[in-house]
């Protein structure tokens, strides 16, 4: 299996699509951005290419011969590569873009798409610039190691999925800060939204019935009207 590879130097993108329209029109966009593209067109070449290529962004869509899009972020997550992913997909539903979000996707696409949004998106998610590994974050007896990606509520390993640790680890480097929904979803998932979502609801909500519900805590908060904090339950 071989990528088709871009002849441009810059930034590498890995486009993982089966439309030979809608490749053309991504390299096309990409290219003139001045992205280096590598194209493949289904799952088992998108997690080969992703594997021997340390990609600073890959554009995936979500519908692709098996393994689907969702499949391969997870499998990538897993795998410990972490080069960003904006998922491409034709629908739009709140479900749709939390199955994309919890497979592991920095960001999640409709088509079609403004390639002018398609190119900001890019530069959202790809300006974090890779760092030494960071230090072990630690609120009560709840700990979390961003380098492991491992969480531990006192003694007990708690597994949680890619956007939910995000989401956690931003509640866990500001104890006791009331963050709003539009900070959260900008620093965890790069939004550039318009209007409400829930999608950071359904997640507090995932994250307490793992973190604080088994272990008998409240230690994530609503605040009414501005948003959620992490308060430190000190192992009470």
């Amino acid at each position: 299996m071989n990528a088709e590879s871009g002849k441009f130097g810059g930034v590498r993108a890995l486009v993982v699509e089966d439309s030979a329209v809608m490749v053309a029109t991504l390299r096309k966009v990409l290219e003139s951005a001045g992205y280096a593209v590598d194209c493949v067109g289904d799952g088992q070449e998108a997690l080969w290419a992703a594997r021997e290529q340390p990609y600073d962004v890959i554009i995936l869509d979500a519908v692709i011969p098996p393994p689907d899009g969702y499949e391969v972020c997870r499998r990538l997550r897993k795998q410990k590569v972490w080069s960003p992913v904006l998922m491409l997909t034709g629908r739009d539903s709140v479900h749709d873009r939390v199955a994309g979000l919890d497979a592991g996707a920095d960001d999640y696409m409709v088509k079609p798409f403004d390639p002018a949004e398609l190119l900001a998106r890019l530069r959202a998610i790809t300006r974090r610039e890779v760092s030494e590994r960071p230090v072990t974050l630690q609120v009560g007896d709840l700990t979390l190691d961003p380098g492991t990606r491992e969480v531990w509520r006192a003694d007990t390993r708690v597994e949680l999925s890619p956007k939910e640790f995000s989401l956690l680890e931003q509640l866990m480097r500001n104890p006791g800060q009331v963050l709003s929904r539009t900070h959260l979803l900008e620093h965890v998932w790069d939004f550039a939204y318009a209007g409400t979502s829930n999608v950071i609801d359904v997640y507090v909500r995932y994250l307490r019935d793992k973190v604080d519900r088994p272990f008998g805590r409240q230690s994530i908060e609503t605040v009414r009207g501005a948003g959620y904090r992490l308060r430190d339950d000190d192992g009470v």
